[in-house]
């Protein structure tokens, strides 16, 4: 299914519509303030199961992150971090970054990577940020497969490419090329680990 969606009022059908899909499992296709992502619910395993099965990897070692709806959100699901690091967050987010945190005890095990860290986003995107704050708790978010191709950016042509692995591709507009900037968090002096749209000046 192709949902059109605008892009700063999303209509509340269209909403409910998408919160129940991922609450029974299903798996979407949205636009974030970077680039369409793959999307499902945190507490789904099917749906854990699906894109990792669309990525070609193991959820243990697939780059997923959650997509949070703000900061307090973002808290339920790491381990409390340092003053420094709430201030990094509260500067930068909300926009086009991924943080690299310790991961909480909330977060499901089979998301937990080897080194018990997880990536979390709070994207400036009012589509993704109504479509959480509808599911009530974070998206889990991946890439696209493969390498980022400007075919990417067009919601009918990622529908027509994708329509047969998930259940409704979001179109928000035309999307970004660019991911999120990626900076790992886990001690006390950030590390940029990916350059991406966010620019990063500390």
């Amino acid at each position: 299914m192709l949902l059109h969606l605008h892009p700063q009022n999303p209509q509340p059908r269209q909403l409910k519509v998408i919160a129940d899909c991922l609450l029974n499992g299903g798996i979407i296709i949205y636009p974030t303030d970077t680039i369409y992502g793959l999307g499902g619910d945190i507490f789904q395993p099917k749906a854990i199961e699906r894109i990792c099965h669309i990525k070609n990897v193991e959820p243990s070692k697939a780059q997923l992150s959650f997509i949070c709806h703000n900061l307090s959100d973002l808290s339920k699901y790491t381990k409390p971090v340092s003053t420094p690091i709430f201030r990094l967050l509260k500067s930068y987010l909300p926009g086009p970054y991924t943080f690299i945190l310790p991961a909480g005890k909330d977060v499901p095990k089979i998301l937990k990577s080897k080194k018990n860290t997880i990536g979390l986003r709070v994207p400036a995107n009012t589509i993704t940020q109504t479509i959480v704050a509808q599911l009530g708790h974070p998206i889990l978010s991946a890439s696209l497969p493969g390498e980022m191709i400007e075919e990417y950016t067009d919601p009918e042509w990622i529908y027509e490419k994708f329509k047969n692995l998930v259940d409704i591709v979001v179109d928000g507009g035309i999307g970004g090329i660019i991911p999120s900037t990626i900076i790992d968090c886990t001690d006390d002096m950030p590390v940029v680990i990916r350059e991406g749209l966010g620019e990063w000046t500390e």
